[in-house]
Order: structure tokens, then C-alpha cells, then sequence
């Protein structure tokens, strides 16, 4: 029963990591982009949901929606304004300016909230439990893999069902041709991280309900979120969830045996399926 309880708790923990994934691959397979601040853009989304919290008193579901269409603007703003002056074939240019970018959110966050952990209070979420006979859960981290599927279904919703996902493919597979069709792929680009910023707000939601965060943790979710895209497959969504369940299920098992080996086992389970995958579970363009 304990290594029962031990998957279930390695699944439930690898939506949370699903969902630090998803903007990250959701960008990556629309205009291949890696964008190294992701992270740190996680980050500031929790902080701007604890200002929700603390200083308006909303509830965080409350704080998250309102974070949700100021995020989206930040980032349609950061593409507008940034990324897309600096995208095209060399992948350099990008990777240094999301860098930059990085360190510039850690040091501001830094000023602003100094280095001491913060959480957001979750009220009587934070020590609930469905007892489901062979294992106890928490309703916190079953919340938090519902959301990741929910996010990852209206993801793949959004691109086959939608006039937006049209134009999304088509820029991905070839954004001078789509542009020649009257798309605008440098518009279609600040959408898509714009809406990759709302679904951060969401990863940002659970990450500071479900522990305590500082401005210097978001390289670490970067890791995590950067691995699970990998070995779902870049670009694939519902490998992105695949990934964070492997890395969620290798971080307990490894705890299980000794808690020091808690991150070096997730580390090794990227490594593992690299050597025998080295495309990822599911290497598709984008789903």
C-alpha cells in the first residue's frame, strides 16, 4: 500500500508539473521558441496573486482570474515588444534576451518582496483529504491534476476547433506562407504567449498554494517544466503531461527510498528516457 500510495502522490504531483509545462510547449511548438524566463514568469504571476490575496483580501481563485487578463497582457506585450523583434533563425538572439529577462524578474522580485518564502493561503484546502480506501489523497494536489487536464484539453480545443487554431497551425508549419494567406504571424505569436501567460497564472495559482516560493525558484521550475516538455515530445501537449507524471512519479519513488534522492531521481528519469527516446515519448510539431 505504500508504494501504491507512493505512484498515486507521483501522478497527482506530475499535473503540477504539467502545468508549469504546458505555456512553456505551447510557445515552443507555435514558434519554437524557449523562452528561459518561464520560470521566473511563474514566479511573478504567484506574487501577483498574493497582492490579490493579501491586499485586496480576494479569495486566490478570485486573485487568479483577476491575474489572468493582466498576465495576458504582459504577455502579449513582452512579444509585441520584444520577442518578435529578435525571432528568426538563429536561436541565440532569443535564448540571451529571455536570459536577460530572467535575472532582471529575479532581482526586481528580489527588491520588491525581499528574499523571504511566501504562500498563499489556500484556507481549509491546505490539509483536506478524500480517503479512497487503498490511499488518502489530497484534495489540493487532485485539484491541481484535474486542472492540468482541463488546461490541456481546452489547449487541444482551442487548436483544432477554433479560427485562432487554424492560424496557429498554419504559422507554425510555415508563417511566410501564412502570411501570404493574410495571417499575421508576428500577431499570431503575441496571442500565443499571451494566452501561455494564462495558463503560467494558473501553474503560478497552485505552485504558491501548494508551497512556499522566494524570487530565486523560478530557474528550478524552469528545469522541471523545460524536462517535461522534453520527454513528452516538443511541441506535444498531451506529452507534456505524460513528462510531468514520469518526473512527478521518479521525484517519490526516489524520496520513498531516501529523501535526499528526491530531484536526483526525477533528473534521472529525464536522462533515461532521453537515451531511449531521444525525441520524447510523443514528437509531433504541436499537440
Amino acid at each position: 500500500m505504500i508504494w501504491l500510495d507512493t505512484l498515486v502522490q507521483g501522478i497527482l504531483l506530475g499535473g503540477l508539473y504539467a502545468l508549469f509545462a504546458a505555456g512553456l510547449s505551447l510557445v515552443f511548438g507555435i514558434m519554437r521558441l524557449v523562452n528561459l524566463a518561464h520560470g521566473d514568469l511563474i514566479v511573478f504571476a504567484a506574487y501577483l496573486v498574493l497582492m490579490g490575496v493579501t491586499l485586496l483580501g480576494l479569495s486566490p481563485w478570485i486573485a487568479a482570474l483577476v491575474a489572468m487578463p493582466l498576465m495576458f497582457g504582459l504577455g502579449w506585450l513582452l512579444q509585441t515588444v520584444v520577442l518578435n523583434r529578435v525571432l528568426g533563425k538563429d536561436i541565440l538572439p532569443p535564448l540571451l534576451v529571455t536570459f536577460g529577462l530572467s535575472v532582471a524578474l529575479q532581482n526586481g522580485l528580489l527588491e520588491a518582496f525581499s528574499a523571504d518564502s511566501r504562500r498563499i493561503p489556500a484556507g481549509s484546502l491546505e490539509g483536506a483529504s478524500l480517503d479512497l480506501g487503498l490511499v488518502t489523497v489530497g484534495v489540493m494536489p487532485l485539484l491541481t491534476f484535474a486542472s492540468a487536464i482541463v488546461v490541456i484539453v481546452a489547449l487541444n480545443g482551442l487548436f483544432y476547433h477554433t479560427a485562432l487554431g487554424r492560424a496557429f497551425r498554419a504559422t507554425s508549419d510555415d508563417a511566410v506562407t501564412a502570411g501570404l494567406m493574410g495571417i499575421e504571424p508576428k500577431r499570431i505569436f503575441a496571442m500565443a504567449t499571451g494566452i501561455a501567460m494564462v495558463v503560467v497564472t494558473i501553474a503560478a495559482l497552485y505552485l504558491g498554494m501548494r508551497s512556499n516560493f522566494d524570487p530565486s525558484i523560478g530557474p528550478a521550475r524552469l528545469i522541471y517544466a523545460f524536462e517535461a516538455v522534453i520527454i513528452g515530445g516538443l511541441g506535444s501537449l498531451w506529452g507534456t503531461l505524460a513528462g510531468g507524471v514520469i518526473i512527478g512519479v521518479a521525484q517519490t519513488f526516489g524520496a520513498a527510498v531516501n529523501p535526499e534522492w528526491q530531484i536526483l531521481a526525477g533528473h534521472i528519469a529525464f536522462l533515461v528516457v532521453m537515451l531511449l527516446k531521444p525525441r520524447g515519448l510523443f514528437p509531433r510539431a504541436v499537440d
